[in-house]
């Protein structure tokens, strides 16, 4: 039997519904199956193209073995997720899942108090997802504007935020068209880019292999800097590493979003999670080797930007260059329509469970959440006027981790409470995976958490710091003037229909 909640307008064993006090938004249309739902997540294995020097640069060639650490824990985390997809099947991935477990109030016995509060908790849970993926957004289209800035002589005379700007607003206008008309059409983006970005990745990533320039000793030459030491401090270092390569290379949990779209969902989800994960787990590892091994750790610490450009260099000579700088922007733009897709449906999950204004949990006449995607956009044409986002990257990461541990603490929730565990779960995780969810969350919440910030303090000091908390926080004041509002209506329906 379907149970609906009091206040959360939510059907447990199908998902979110928009109740005429929260919102009037009809539900978001089935229309994908996995493989589109892939094509969109397949941004994710392109994430670690900005993380390859800063990884090399701490841990030289252990970075190889961070990065397959790293996917392997979202296999442990994803199955996770991936099970309560096909519990949930019309909520939005990990901010839909979060708000409804923790918002569920179906015992009579809570308190007030406490069923805000635990609304609260999943409200707070989806922000930090958003504020995981949005500034991708932006951040990556920095990088377009700087890349086609310094290749083509024709936009020299552009100062470079003003060109930033130019090419954002062409960027997120044209996702928001192409986007707007339906996810089918974001899913076929999704298989051109992936094809474009992917394969010549592949290409220069295989390159060094055939062409001799690869060399092993590069890498069992150079595990760890001299001066590394198991203490503390480097054990901090570890961690926060673990969490930097988790916003990158566990990211694949996007495919889950969609799970109000998806035609089969209890099939779909969980397809759509593995496969991505595999090839996320083949070109992390993949990437940082080639890369290692054909530059050495000197090679690469040399242009910690963009490594890639002097492997294919290497490999394929100034036509492989000229190669690579096209792959980077179509990968980057894969990456953005990713992140575009997965931080609008996030906007859009708080709007419909109360968290957030209902304006965004509006959906326009063929099923998509237009004004969650305008609102961020144009959040994120204003962090392009910030030029180079270090402070907001920061709190992305800091999000994203705080984002994962609550998720996986749903998890375990969905198992042990009996409202949630009776459910149908057509995809089961094995036996005794709630141990390992709770294990995997603790790793996140504290000890990545820790990690993260105090690795974030060694690169720009306690203010990204401070500005990443602040921007999370942002969510109390928005969030209490939002039920504040919400409990005028209700009041005003109470005494309206009295009368």
């Amino acid at each position: 039997m379907s149970r609906q909640s009091s206040g959360s307008g939510v059907d447990w064993e199908h998902g979110p519904q928009c109740s005429k006090v929260i919102c009037e938004a009809k539900e978001l249309e089935r229309t994908i199956d996995w493989k589109q739902g892939l094509a969109i997540a397949l941004g994710v294995p392109l994430l670690i193209l900005p993380s390859i020097g800063y990884l090399t640069n701490y841990v030289w060639a252990l970075s190889i073995i961070v990065w397959g650490l790293t996917v392997l824990l979202g296999f442990f985390q994803n199955i996770s997720f991936g099970e309560l997809a096909t519990v949930l099947p019309k909520a939005s991935g990990l901010p839909g899942y979060t708000q409804i477990v923790f918002g569920s109030n179906t015992d009579e016995n809570m308190s007030e108090r406490s069923r805000l509060i635990g609304k609260f908790i999943g409200g707070f849970s989806a922000w930090s997802y958003w504020l995981g993926w949005s500034p991708v957004i932006g951040i990556y289209a920095i990088l377009i504007g700087t890349y086609l800035h310094g290749m083509l002589p024709i936009f020299s005379a552009i100062p470079q935020t003003l060109f930033n700007l130019a090419v954002g607003a062409l960027v997120f206008g044209s996702m928001i068209i192409i986007n707007s008309k339906g996810l089918k059409n974001g899913a076929t983006l999704g298989y051109i880019l992936a094809v474009v970005s992917l394969l010549p990745l592949v290409v220069i990533t295989l390159a060094p292999f055939f062409t001799g320039d690869f060399n092993l000793t590069n890498i069992t030459g150079a595990w760890l800097p001299q001066d590394w030491s198991w203490d503390l401090k480097h054990i901090l270092i570890i961690l926060g590493l673990f969490a930097m390569t988790e916003w990158s290379a566990v990211a694949w949990e996007s495919a889950a979003i969609f799970g109000p779209e998806y035609k089969n969902p209890n099939t779909d989800t969980p397809k759509a999670l593995l496969v991505c994960g595999l090839i996320c787990l083949v070109l992390y590892v993949l990437v940082q080797t080639s890369v290692i091994g054909a530059l050495g750790v000197k090679g690469v610490l040399a242009d910690t930007v963009s490594p890639m450009l002097p492997l294919a260099k290497l490999s394929l000579g100034s036509v492989g260059g000229s190669i690579a700088i096209l792959m980077l922007v179509a990968a980057m733009i894969l990456i953005i329509q990713t992140a575009f897709l997965s931080s609008a449906r996030s906007i859009y999950s708080m709007a419909i469970e109360g968290n957030l204004p209902a304006v965004f949990g509006k959906l326009n006449a063929n099923g998509n959440p237009v004004n969650a995607m305008i609102a961020d956009g144009l959040f994120n044409m204003c962090l392009i006027l910030l030029g180079s986002p270090t402070a907001i990257l920061s709190a992305s990461a800091v999000g994203y981790i705080v984002a994962n541990g609550m998720s996986l603490f749903a998890y375990v929730k969905s198992k042990k409470n009996p409202e949630f565990s009776r459910l149908e779960r057509p995809f089961k995780a094995p036996r005794g995976w709630t141990e390992i969810a709770f294990a995997t969350g603790i790793l996140n919440i504290p000890f990545f958490l820790i990690g993260i910030v105090y690795i974030s303090t060694l690169e720009s000091g306690w203010i990204a710091t401070t500005v990443g908390f602040v921007v999370l926080l942002l969510y109390v004041p928005i969030w209490v003037h939002l039920q504040n509002e919400l409990k005028t209506v209700k009041k005003h329906e109470v005494v309206t229909l009295a009368d």
